[in-house]
């Protein structure tokens, strides 16, 4: 682990943050903790994170706006929703928004650490092997998180770009949508499986101007992204 990460936490619950801030610092992380969302989005505008991780239900500004402003100033630092296990529309509007993954609460630190580690690792590996890989008429570049064709360069955030490079490498396979989520979520249950249908989504719009290239729904099995010509 980088013991520089730096992570905006912002949560307004005074005792579970005092907890997790104390035991996030005694892994090595700096954290940077907001009690609210308007302090947050001063936090963003004269810093920089490695990982955010936001409630959701916040004083003055909630946790939804907070990583939309955050969206528009870095497009690809790791968003993580805090919710409420009963909010299951709130997980998936977040994961719209940009946000890469949630955490339901009541939460045990050992998840959340793990879900730390993971996305700091996928996002500070070099994969050399996997940078300008042609997609269609597209050149994505999962090493930089980016999508591009004809001088237009969209950026994705770590798990749009995990999902495409894993589905590119099964390209005309039929994927199980288990193995997707073990592999990129570590885990598979119903909820992680509404949020691989969000990023699914995402990639179709994204892909949607290369008729070459269409990611079907296998119904009951998961899916298959077609590459003509491959």
């Amino acid at each position: 682990m980088n013991t520089k990460a730096h992570i905006l936490y912002v949560e307004d619950d005074a005792s579970l943050s005092f907890v997790t801030r104390d035991n996030l610092e005694l892994q090595g992380y700096e954290i940077s903790h907001c009690a609210d969302g308007q302090t947050a989005l001063n936090a963003i505008q004269t810093q920089d994170f490695d990982l955010c991780i936001l409630d959701v239900m916040l004083p003055e500004v909630d946790g939804f706006t907070v990583a939309q402003e955050i969206r528009k100033k870095n497009t690809h630092v790791p968003i993580l929703f805090l919710t409420a296990r009963s909010l299951k529309e709130d997980r998936i509007y977040g994961l719209k928004l940009g946000g890469d993954d949630y955490i339901t609460k009541p939460f045990s630190i050992e998840e959340l650490i793990l879900k730390i580690e993971i996305f700091l690792r996928r996002s500070r590996i070099v994969q050399p092997n996997n940078a300008n890989i042609p997609i269609g008429k597209y050149a994505f570049d999962h090493t930089n998180l980016t999508l591009s064709e004809n001088g237009h360069t969209k950026r994705l955030t770590q798990k749009e770009a995990d999902l495409l490079l894993f589905l590119n490498k099964h390209k005309n396979q039929v994927v199980k949508r288990s193995m997707i989520l073990e592999q990129l979520w570590g885990e598979d249950d119903y909820f992680l499986g509404r949020s691989l249908d969000v990023f699914i989504s995402r990639l179709r719009k994204y892909l949607g101007d290369d008729k070459r290239l269409k990611i079907e729904n296998i119904h009951g099995v998961g899916f298959c992204f077609h590459v003509i010509g491959t």
